[in-house]
């Protein structure tokens, strides 16, 4: 847990701490608890990297391994 928060910060992990911070500030100003508890979610997805804050909602294509053992070798035929 400890090497979860300490390492592995990317821009979306602090923006994602940043603004769920001040959400969590404006709600206690404001006096809205509700907000409070949504500032809070987005702070602990920045904080302890779950969610989209962790990188997990992007989609990345599968690349194909090709087996180069099965690779036949070809000879080139010259014409004359």
């Amino acid at each position: 847990m400890k090497n979860k928060i300490l390492y592995g910060w990317s821009p979306r992990r602090v923006l994602y701490l940043v603004l769920g911070i001040a959400v969590i500030a404006y709600a206690v100003i404001a006096k809205e608890w509700w907000g409070a508890l949504l500032g809070a979610y987005f702070a602990a997805m920045g904080l302890f990297s779950f969610g989209c804050a962790a990188g997990n909602c992007s989609y990345e294509p599968r690349r194909r391994y090709t087996n180069r053992q099965d690779e036949q070798p070809f000879e080139e035929i010259k014409a004359k």
